[in-house]
């Protein structure tokens, strides 16, 4: 039984001494973390929203009425729609973004095919944009073009901006993410009006809200490399303007509309 190769014990080896097969599981593993931060993007969004949103409606709702039906009612109902909304949206903008994708893929494919030297003469003009002098460009650009799919794939990849090939998930798996993730947020300020009193549960559920958002600012951290502190206060200073316009409005609206104050 063969054993996974080892990563090289010093990072200055040179380019030859570097094993092929760890070479390939490294890259694998590297293509998996670059898929990995797309899942994450959608969760912090999906969750980032939810709870911003909901805390905005059940502000809002409990300032005009302390009664605890309608918070729950209006926090509920608009939970929902928004999990179906975002993972909806998530699944046509994703799956409208891989179609355009092989679109774009199959021009370049039929420009490799058809005209050979133009697409040579613009890889050599990109590589010289890159800093290769003009003969390097052309030397390099020549040896690509000599294999048609290594100059597709590098056409792609530098012309358009485009990596589909290593792309993992799905756009049903995106939706999924970003659906869950934007209820799991959502729960937090409704939870609050469901286990105490309305005038309570509207600070609780602001500070339920506000460390839920620093947390993931926190978590996101991880993959950013930012300062965590600063990145945790970034998504709580955005979150706390929706719940202050949320109560704001709340209490401004029913006056405005010519609504009775509720009782207090």
């Amino acid at each position: 039984m063969t054993s996974s190769p080892e990563a090289p014990s010093r990072p200055d080896l040179p380019a030859a001494d570097y094993d092929r097969d760890w070479l390939r599981e490294h890259l694998a593993d590297e293509r998996r973390k670059a898929s990995l931060l797309g899942e994450v993007r959608e969760a912090i969004f999906g969750a980032q929203d939810g709870l911003v949103s909901l805390l905005a409606v059940v502000s809002t709702v409990a300032g005009a009425s302390l009664n605890r039906v309608p918070v729950l009612i209006a926090g509920i109902a608009t939970g929902l729609a928004g999990v179906f909304s975002m993972a909806a949206g998530e699944y046509m903008s994703s799956k409208s973004q891989r179609e355009i994708f092989a679109a774009q893929i199959a021009g370049e494919r039929e420009e490799v095919l058809d005209r050979p030297g133009e697409a040579e003469a613009e890889m050599a003009y990109m590589l010289e944009e890159d800093g290769l002098s003009r003969r390097e460009a052309a030397e390099l650009a020549r040896t690509i073009a000599a294999h048609p799919e290594v100059l597709l794939k590098t056409m792609v990849e530098k012309e358009l901006g485009l990596a589909s090939e290593h792309a993992e998930g799905t756009p049903l798996q995106g939706a999924l993410i970003m659906g869950a993730s934007f209820g799991l947020g959502a729960a937090v300020p409704v939870l609050a009006y469901v286990v105490l009193p309305v005038g309570i549960a509207t600070w609780a559920a602001v500070v339920a809200t506000g460390s839920v958002l620093f947390g993931i600012g926190v978590l996101k951290s991880r993959w950013t490399r930012r300062p965590w502190l600063r990145s945790g206060l970034e998504i709580l200073v955005l979150g706390a303007f929706a719940g202050i316009a949320g109560f704001f409005f709340g209490n401004l609206l029913p006056t405005l509309l010519g609504a009775p104050a509720p009782p207090h």
